[in-house]
């Protein structure tokens, strides 16, 4: 059998990586990344054969995230938000003075970047979309990235949700009609005028089209799409007709829509820098399977995969597509980075993110399935801690976020700390979650409070009688949509958890809905209001509450923690404030943690190590798994 792993402290799993999200330049000769610099994860530089960087961005208050190369190698481009307030700036980097302050190419107070491209016919533009004008409509901005000159190029109507840039500057535009759905329009920037291609099921696409990219000749556009089909592969949307061709699908697997505007780079479509054309499509089972379409990328993948067992994560190449730098998902050795030449064969280990963690010491993500009480296949991901074995564990039952996501292979700091102290850790992807087709996630209208919580309560009598789990020691974690679930287990179904912690939480869904940022109320239409309701309707407003946890905060005994960003716009502290309020009132067991500097997504490793501590001892006390020992 095999031993226990060492007690690792809370502070290996969420320190900053040394090194993290490498990329080539397009010219070859250097590679970017992202290390500490005074406690903050910034950009660094350094030549590909040298070992000496230099740090261009100097950021200490927030971690950057998120930073591109441009066609010019003076300059360098990144995203930066204040304190979680999701308000992202575009910043520019001077790598001949990497001393020199960056300069803001979005200087407009409480704007929002949407996104933004860099079109090969444009040389030293970035294309951005903007709401400096109004807080719930995005324009188009042409931006010099050298001298910082902005100008508007299209200004939206009113009723446009996105844009989409080719690589002329041409201009597509995405529309959410009030009744739900997806249009794409093409926009004629002369006349100010668009024209329709195609509208889409918005209920089938509930987080929108992904990918959404336009062909490098401008007549087409490749989507993610599921029309007449149960999972969403790639097409081809013909410009001129609005007909689909398939360009590629997998048999059993949708394409990879994990990726977002400020995520790591890891696109459902790995493209070439040079040409703008699809290298390889990535699908997304249990593990990630990436399809090739173009012959030279193929042989480079056939070698770098060779480098790890792990999936491949982000890719990047210099223009002639000779030299690469890729990284990897792993569940015990994560984002591990390495250097390839195709022409000589080179390869070497860049870096480590955290070479502190032994893979040895960290316990394996095991996908797992099962029958839902009305028969549907619900998949997951099962870790256990090292040589426990199916011991009837303590489990914590932790539920992804969206819900219109998915739990999927790959390191999580929380999930390895919690198999650390002695807990199994059960990631269901209840009906809804993104990837399982389209029967799947429609399985969720109306569904809120109701059959997606069946399924976690499924998943927890499934891992009883698998004798993975003690029925008595089981509690309910997670964060957004998934502190909603831990507030619906506590009222809904309490006599199934000992302990239950939420993170950014739902707790009234009418007011989640009504308090949403200008910014987002034009996207909810194909989530939230489809599969939810609509709070301005008293019906629907009568059936949200029904299904929301402030109203049934009089079944609630379970022991409760709550951590909350008060700079969150999309659930807001509010959400959480009269959820404690309530039960507190009623003496139930609740402790509660806001953080001044942080919203939905908490990244300051202090704070996530503060927060950690108070998980380890809450879940310790009301669970019996193993805690640090206090200091005297």
């Amino acid at each position: 059998m095999t031993s226990e792993a060492p007690f690792l402290p809370i502070e290996d799993f969420f320190r900053s990586p040394v090194a993290a999200a490498g990329s080539i330049s397009p010219d070859g000769t250097k590679i970017a990344y992202l290390a500490p610099e005074q406690g903050r994860l910034n950009v660094w530089i350094r030549g590909v054969d040298a070992e000496e960087a230099v740090c261009v961005t100097h950021d200490h208050h927030r971690d950057v995230h998120s930073y591109r190369w441009t066609d010019d190698p003076r300059w360098l481009l990144y995203t930066q938000d204040g304190d979680g307030d999701e308000n992202w700036h575009l910043f520019r980097v001077d790598l001949d003075d990497p001393d020199a302050p960056a300069r803001d190419l979005t200087p407009f107070p409480g704007a929002r970047l949407q996104d933004f491209w860099q079109p090969a016919g444009l040389p030293g533009t970035v294309v951005a979309v903007l709401n400096e004008r109004r807080p719930d409509q995005f324009d188009v901005h042409r931006i010099d990235i050298a001298t910082g000159e902005i100008s508007r190029v299209a200004q939206n109507p009113g009723h446009i949700g996105g844009w989409l840039c080719g690589r002329n500057g041409e201009l597509f535009a995405t529309v959410i009609p009030t009744t739900g759905g997806h249009e794409i329009h093409a926009w004629d920037t002369d006349s100010g005028t668009m024209r329709q291609i195609t509208a889409y099921d918005g209920a089938d696409l509930p987080m929108g089209l992904t990918p959404a990219t336009v062909t490098p000749d401008g007549t087409g556009i490749w989507i993610g799409s599921n029309r007449d089909s149960d999972l969403i592969r790639l097409v081809r949307l013909d410009i001129a007709t609005g007909e689909e061709t398939v360009v590629d699908s997998h048999p059993a697997y949708e394409l990879d829509t994990r990726s977002g505007v400020n995520t790591a780079n890891q696109d459902p479509l790995i493209l070439s820098r040079r040409t703008g054309e699809i290298l390889a499509v990535r699908y997304l089972g249990a593990r990630q399977v990436v399809h090739p379409l173009d012959p030279h990328f193929a042989a480079v993948h056939e070698q770098v995969s060779r480098l790890s067992d792990g999936d491949l994560a982000a890719v990047s190449s210099d223009t002639g597509e000779r030299r690469w730098v890729v990284s990897f998902t792993h569940d015990t050795d994560p984002d591990v980075t390495y250097y390839y030449d195709h022409e000589t064969g080179e390869s070497r280990e860049l870096f480590r993110p955290y070479p502190h963690l032994s893979p040895r010491t960290l316990a394996e993500k095991l996908p797992v399935s099962f029958s839902a009480r009305d028969g549907l296949t619900v998949h997951g991901y099962l870790t256990q801690p090292i040589g426990a074995g199916a011991t009837r564990l303590p489990l914590v039952l932790h539920v992804h976020g969206g819900p219109w996501f998915r739990d999927s292979y790959g390191y999580e700091p929380r999930v390895q700390l919690l198999a650390n102290r002695g807990y199994a850790v059960l990631q269901i992807n209840m009906r809804g979650s993104s990837g399982y087709g389209k029967a799947f996630t429609r399985a969720a209208i109306g569904e809120f409070a109701g059959r997606m919580h069946d399924d976690l309560i499924d998943a927890v009598a499934w891992a009883v009688r698998q004798g993975y789990a003690d029925p008595d020691r089981v509690a309910i974690c997670g964060g957004s949509y998934g502190g909603y679930s831990a507030l619906v287990g506590v009222t809904f179904t309490p006599d199934v958890f000992a302990a239950a912690v939420d993170l950014c939480g739902i707790s009234n869904l009418a007011n989640f809905i009504r308090t949403l940022p200008d910014f987002a109320r034009t996207l909810i239409g194909n989530n939230f209001l489809t599969y939810v309701g609509d709070p301005d309707f008293p019906e629907q407003e009568a059936d949200m509450l029904a299904r929301s946890p402030i109203t049934k905060v009089d079944q609630v005994s379970t022991p409760l923690m709550v951590v909350q960003g008060a700079n969150d716009v999309r659930v807001v502290q509010e959400e959480s404030d009269l959820m404690v309020a309530a039960l507190r009132a009623r003496g139930v067991e609740v402790e509660y943690l806001v953080k001044d500097d942080e919203g939905h997504r908490f990244q300051n490793p202090e704070n996530l190590i503060e927060i950690h501590q108070l998980l380890e001892r809450f879940l310790a006390r009301h669970l019996g798994g193993k805690q640090a020992v206090a200091a005297v």
